[in-house]
């Protein structure tokens, strides 16, 4: 039974009616948003902590703490666990000089929580940093109305086939340009690397680009970019999922792409380097699948059919612009 959902009164709000308040004189105290990953994986929590002083590092803010039985990554019975400041961000919601603060989450031991990838990630990246690892993330998302349907579709229908929505112009083409040009904004104040955004095959979604970033700045940058779409998200009352598969039937699913290179890769005669690393990646393909989402694949698993531009999740394949390869290699890179 698909879950509905009513107008949230805060969407209903006279927007502004807040913009008095938000220019008022501070007296110099700044508010830090602290921002990290529940225990689900994917979903994102924050709250925020008045400071005498603008930080100017992640070291300048004290370790916090939060309800841990709350998100998943506590009992009750010792439920709280410590956020700790690790990257630093422009609010562009309250302005300067106020922050939003990534944080990964410890235990009441101050250890990584199961969940806190970030610290692993980290040492792993610290171990191959002379190979200068660089990322460019294309974060794909639908935009949904409150009702779970998405947004500007014919409620109870559908709108026409694929086909003119791929990057397109126009009203009937294109659904939420608004929620989009805001995040893109947004992201730019923030000092996230966005690099570009355009429409998707599927008509209510789009991508965005984020990179290129080196080592673990990738991850930082990319949950704080998808912290700021649902942040935006708020403010028109409309829902953003990164759902793969939100629609059934004849519709594009919706994917985080990686784009990766080393040193070795972006030198003169890197194609030997990017084939040796795509003959290893087939060697550990469902291994990597079960590591691409929170539920182990499942989720991918009604995406990755071999239809709508994706490859099989049950075959590992390259190619040369090859849209239905798990690897594609750029014609301009080959």
């Amino acid at each position: 039974k698909k879950q509905t959902r009513k107008m949230p009164s805060s969407a209903l709000l006279n927007k502004t009616a807040k913009v008095d308040y938000m220019n008022l004189d501070c007296q110099g105290r700044v508010q830090a948003m602290y921002i990290w990953i529940d225990g689900s994986g994917e979903h994102l929590r924050c709250k925020t902590k008045t400071l005498d002083s603008e930080p100017q590092t992640p070291d300048d803010l004290p370790l916090w703490n939060f309800d841990g039985s709350s998100t998943n990554q506590a009992e009750g019975s010792n439920s709280d666990c410590y956020i700790k400041p690790i990257a630093l961000f422009r609010d562009p919601f309250r302005g300067d000089p106020n922050k939003l603060v990534m944080c990964e989450v410890l235990n009441y031991k101050q250890e990584p929580v199961a969940t806190n990838n970030r610290r692993r990630c980290r040492a792993i990246m610290e171990n191959v940093k002379e190979d200068r690892p660089w990322f460019g993330m294309e974060q794909e998302y639908t935009l949904l109305d409150v009702d779970g349907h998405p947004f500007g579709w014919p409620k109870g229908g559908f709108p026409g086939p694929q086909g003119p929505y791929y990057c397109a112009v126009g009203t009937g083409n294109v659904y939420g340009r608004d929620v989009v040009e805001a995040h893109y904004r947004a992201c730019m104040f923030a000092g996230v690397k966005i690099a570009g955004t355009n429409a998707e095959v599927m008509p209510a979604q789009w991508e965005y680009q984020v990179g290129p970033c080196e080592g673990i700045e990738m991850g930082d940058h990319l949950w704080i970019s998808r912290f700021l779409l649902h942040r935006v998200c708020e403010d028109f009352g409309i829902i953003a999922t990164f759902d793969p598969k939100p629609m059934k039937g004849d519709w594009n699913g919706a994917g985080c792409h990686t784009n990766y290179s080393t040193e070795a890769m972006r030198n003169k005669g890197g194609i030997a380097a990017i084939n040796k690393a795509v003959e290893k990646l087939s060697k550990r393909h469902f291994s990597h699948i079960k590591a691409y989402d929170p539920q182990g694949g499942k989720d991918n698993l009604r995406r990755l059919t071999g239809m709508h531009e994706t490859a099989s999740i049950y075959d590992f394949s390259s190619g040369v612009a090859n849209r239905k390869a798990s690897i594609r290699i750029p014609r301009h890179v080959s």
